[in-house]
């Protein structure tokens, strides 16, 4: 597995340095960033989940999916507490010490996550998107309007947080699961879905979603003052945390567990996905947008993301070795 995962991250990495260069470089607008953001979300996302929830949604995929959301939940809530203790140590200012619990906890599980899925485990893409709803279910109704805006008082209320569930992709993913249980997806026209031959819009347009996602990535961090942000030694320690004790954990909770038909591999690789991840990007678009100050979530952005390349390859080769 270490080989495979390595070839696809640094295919992966490619296009973050695409997207580094060209922001770097001045090569595209400063604001392409938040228009690439905008493709992802409004087009490109929702064309991945409803393509995965087309092809490949059934009612015997769906009986396993209480058991997907409920180590979701439970792998959520113990790196949510580790978390807040891991950032408690690292830094003193209060909000400061929010959107590092929020970049550690609410990892890159989606825009990197999803790539690497599409990219090496494309055969439990829906598994996966279903592990993570409710990680999304907590970004929505906590982590944003708790941690990263905070004392702002904007989008606190408990309706405006359960609006936010009504976007493109969840729509996409309810399109999806009602169209192929009703069995309309195979009716469909072959120039939208066309699985087979993989050439019709939906499926085109799944396959570009992690370059893209990618690119976004590279040209998020392509703005930042790199030099300033590696000097912090707080970034070092909470990558650590997140890139190895996180995945270590999970291994090790795993490794004594013995695999049954509810604890399977499909089961085991999701929260693994989830535990690797490099910091979110979130952290760095949403404070921005209300003027408070994203240095240390910038920093921790880029030195996760970085080391990534290594870390994740070797922490599925242990995981391959000792859980699987």
């Amino acid at each position: 597995m270490f080989e495979p995962i390595l070839m696809r991250m640094i295919y992966l990495f490619v296009f973050i340095l695409v997207g580094f260069i060209l922001s770097r470089w001045r090569f595209i607008p400063e604001n392409s960033a938040k228009v690439i953001s905008k493709f992802e979300n409004m087009f490109f996302v929702p064309a991945m989940v409803l393509y995965t929830f087309l092809k490949d949604c059934s009612v015997a995929n769906l009986k396993a999916s209480w058991q997907l959301i409920l180590l979701g939940t439970v792998v959520a809530f113990i790196f949510l507490l580790i978390s807040y203790v891991a950032a408690r140590f690292c830094f003193k200012e209060n909000y400061v010490r929010k959107v590092a619990v929020y970049s550690i906890a609410f990892s890159n599980f989606a825009f990197m996550g999803y790539a690497i899925v599409a990219s090496v485990f494309e055969e439990i893409y829906m598994q996966y998107i279903l592990f993570t709803l409710p990680l999304w279910f907590m970004i929505y109704l906590w982590g944003v309007p708790v941690l990263l805006i905070g004392t702002d008082g904007e989008g606190k209320g408990l309706l405006s947080r359960f609006k936010a569930f009504l976007n493109p992709m969840f729509i996409a993913l309810i399109i999806g699961a009602t169209l192929a249980l009703t069995g309309v997806a195979k009716y469909l026209p072959k120039v939208l879905f066309n699985p087979a031959k993989k050439d019709g819009i939906l499926d085109v347009a799944n396959i570009c979603m992690s370059p893209l996602a990618m690119i976004l990535t590279g040209a998020t961090i392509g703005r930042l003052n790199l030099l300033h942000l590696i000097k912090k030694w707080r970034v070092y320690m909470i990558s650590f945390i997140k890139l190895i004790i996180y995945p270590l954990l999970y291994i090790g909770v795993f490794a004594f567990v013995p695999q049954n038909s509810v604890i399977n591999p499909t089961f085991l690789t999701c929260g693994m996905i989830f535990a690797c991840m490099p910091t979110g990007l979130n952290s760095i678009v949403i404070p921005a947008a209300y003027d408070k100050d994203t240095s240390d979530a910038a920093g921790m952005a880029l030195v996760t993301h970085a080391l990534s390349l290594a870390t994740i390859p070797l922490m599925f080769m242990l995981f391959e070795l000792f859980v699987l």
